[in-house]
Order: structure tokens, then C-alpha cells, then sequence
């Protein structure tokens, strides 16, 4: 199995570490949603996602790699998966003509969601788009089309190349 360090320049807490629950994010997203509304709290939890896509990317040294699809899928499991950050885990990446479709399980978006919520990955979703974005150097358009929620084995995200 790969591993991957994601370096940080300190550990940011002591004693409780670097990872807070899944609980507690899900509260931020629904207090932005209560906030701003469910478009403009999918906007800012996108851009949020995409620029820390954006700097796992750097900090693995990925930008303008364009690796292959099965090395990107080694390299996103080892940072987002069960022995990084544990966002998502990525099954499978597939790239045809100017599409790039990613099949996640396990997604924080996902995690504790009645069957047949409508929600939608938002802070997933720009994550992967920003690594996807920083390694290959085109500006994508990304939008789930499928869910585990709505009965889907995989959250299943379309990526356009778009610049």
C-alpha cells in the first residue's frame, strides 16, 4: 500500500491532532446553507474544496504532471483516502476526450446522509477538481452524476475542461 506524507509545517494542535470529525463538518455545511442558501453555500464550499485540492497538489509535488490515470488514482488514495486525510476514497478515474469522470466512495459530503437526500458534494468535489486542475493545468467545470444517497454504488463526479 502507498503512503503518502502531506506535510505540514506544524502539527496544528497539540494534543487533539490535525483531524476533527465528519460531525463537525457537516455542522459547518449546514450553518453556511442556513447562512448564505443552499447555491451560495455550494459555491464557497466548492471553492473551499478547490483550493485545498489545489495545495495537496503542490505539496505532493503534482503540479503539471499530468500523470496517468492509474498513478493519480495511487497518489488521491494515499492523500484523501484512509491513510491521509480521509475525505474520499477514489476508485477509479476515468479520462475520455475532454471528460474526466471520478467514482468515490466513502465521500464526507455522503457520510451520515438519509437514503434519498438531496445532497450534493460540494467541498469533495472542489477538492478533486483542484488536484485534477493543479496536475493536469486546465481549468475544469465539475458536477455530480450519481450518488450513493440516491442509489448509486459510487458518488460518481463529471469534469469538464473548460480552459
Amino acid at each position: 500500500m502507498t503512503t503518502v506524507d502531506i506535510p505540514v509545517s506544524n502539527q496544528l494542535r497539540s494534543e487533539l491532532g490535525d483531524f476533527s470529525s465528519i460531525i463537525c463538518f457537516k455542522a459547518v455545511v449546514v450553518g453556511t446553507e442556513e447562512a448564505l442558501g443552499e447555491k451560495a453555500a455550494a459555491i464557497a464550499l466548492i471553492s473551499a474544496g478547490r483550493q485545498r485540492g489545489k495545495q495537496v497538489a503542490k505539496q505532493l509535488d503534482l503540479t503539471g504532471k499530468d500523470l496517468a490515470s492509474e498513478n493519480i488514482i495511487t497518489v488521491l488514495r494515499a492523500a484523501l483516502g484512509k491513510e491521509g486525510t480521509r475525505l474520499c476514497i477514489i476508485e477509479k478515474i476515468v479520462q475520455s476526450g475532454e471528460s474526466i469522470t471520478v467514482h468515490c466512495r466513502e465521500t464526507i459530503c455522503s457520510a451520515g446522509e438519509p437514503e434519498g437526500s438531496p445532497r450534493k458534494l460540494t467541498f469533495t468535489l472542489g477538492a478533486i477538481q483542484g488536484v485534477l486542475e493543479q496536475i493536469s493545468g486546465k481549468r475544469l467545470r465539475g458536477k455530480q452524476i450519481e450518488s450513493v444517497l440516491r442509489g448509486s454504488v459510487h458518488d460518481v463526479i463529471e469534469f469538464e475542461v473548460i480552459g
